[in-house]
């Protein structure tokens, strides 16, 4: 397709994305008003199956119990039975908003605190524009409305194991996310490794229980965690090399009730970060062994579970180069940035190892953002207008990597 021909689809894009805008924001806010958690996103689930329905678009047999998949056929498919596949994840967090909004969430310590609404609102804006120019599809695109990114195990590896991938075989996969501190109407694309394997840490320190003002006759978890916290916050600056982005972060801690008595126990929970995965096992071994040998050296003992998390979330370099184009087509050069790698974690990872895609950076921030509008916040309030942007850049994407997928 020449550069005349790609502007002037663009420009077409753009009108129909401004046409439907104030019924994507009325998705959004349908979805916003009823959040549902990881895995039991079923009103979601029936309010997305509705709206594609509403568009002559057939969901396909269910793979989970919620979520939906469904399948735009185009009307120059190819020989070659091209596929692009856009993701949405559906799931709120179990969180309290605290907008103060007309739209507000009305389910009681649920929110959509970290843009899943928008997601979803953006693809099903997407999935409009496409059913109305699917005659210029030179094959077909799979919407993917995937559940439960927020929880372990998520979504994306559920839906693989149960033959997504092997059902419709997706020539190349895209998915975005709102980012507050990128402008709206810009997007933010890193290729290679773009988000961290995230790992969970779930300590118990046993000791003996006893009088707190007689120490020497119990032998105490508290003292224990306390220098277990302190040594591995030293791993990572003495196991990972310099270059090599890691974070491990004790979050939580709990032992005892009492001013006067030492406790028999103390459990601490925390996350574990990487962007490598010899630096990932590395960690871990380190990390059981630092727990075990201080622990034992102050008369305790020390165990460590490690829940193994996402994996790192690797953009195609080949993939994510051409969304440069196609996206600078869409918004123009100056909007489109580079990101940094980022220590936040997706299920989007499981996908990208299994098909060649991108995920990127949406804006949803103002040049005057609100210091408490950011991710997992009770307060996250993205911007609106990314929604137009969001649901045309995502059907424009579709089209011209169908071009070249």
């Amino acid at each position: 397709m020449n550069t005349e021909h790609s502007i002037g689809l663009a420009g077409q894009i753009q009108e129909l994305a401004a046409k439907i805008f104030p019924e994507v924001v009325a998705l959004r806010r349908d979805i916003h008003l009823h959040p549902e958690l990881s895995y039991e996103e079923v009103r979601t689930t029936a309010l997305i199956t509705d709206y594609l329905l509403g568009l002559g678009i057939m969901p396909e047999p269910a793979l989970l119990e919620t979520g939906v998949i469904a399948l735009i056929r185009g009307g120059r498919k190819s020989r070659n039975g091209k596929v692009v596949a856009l993701r949405a994840d559906i799931d709120a967090l179990p969180l309290g908003e605290e907008n103060l909004h007309g739209f507000c969430s009305l389910e009681s310590g649920k929110m959509h605190a970290c843009g899943h609404d928008m997601h979803t609102a953006m693809l099903l804006g997407a999935a409009k524009i496409l059913s109305s120019m699917k005659d210029e599809l030179a094959g077909d695109v799979l919407l993917i409305f995937q559940p439960a990114e927020e929880k372990a195990p998520g979504g994306a590896k559920p839906f693989l194991d149960a033959g997504l991938f092997k059902t419709y075989h997706p020539s190349v996969i895209i998915g975005q996310h709102c980012f507050p501190n990128v402008e709206t109407g810009k997007v933010a694309l890193c290729k290679g490794s773009f988000m961290a394997a995230a790992d969970e840490l779930y300590f118990t320190v046993t000791g003996q229980g006893g009088h707190a003002s007689a120490p020497q006759k119990a032998a105490d978890p508290v003292l224990a965690a306390a220098h277990i916290i302190t040594a591995v916050q030293h791993l990572v600056s003495r196991v990972v090399p310099p270059h090599e982005p890691a974070v491990v972060s004790i979050a939580s801690i709990h032992g005892g009730n009492a001013p006067n008595v030492i406790p028999r126990q103390v459990t601490m929970s925390g996350t574990m970060r990487t962007m490598n995965e010899e630096v990932r096992s590395a960690l871990q071994e380190r990390l059981r062994q630092t727990v075990e040998h201080v622990a034992a050296g102050l008369g305790v003992e020390g165990e460590v579970e490690i829940r193994k998390g996402y994996p790192v979330l690797f953009n195609d370099l080949a993939v994510t180069e051409r969304a440069e184009t196609v996206c600078a087509e869409y918004l123009g050069t100056e909007n489109v940035l580079q990101s940094e790698p980022i220590m936040t974690a997706e299920d989007f990872a499981y996908y990208l190892q299994e098909c060649p895609g991108t995920f990127w950076q949406i804006g949803t921030g103002c040049l005057q953002q609100e210091k408490n509008n950011t991710l997992h916040s009770p307060t996250f309030n993205p911007e609106e207008r990314a929604l137009e942007i969001g649901s045309g850049l995502l059907a424009y994407a579709a089209l011209r990597l169908l071009q070249s997928a």
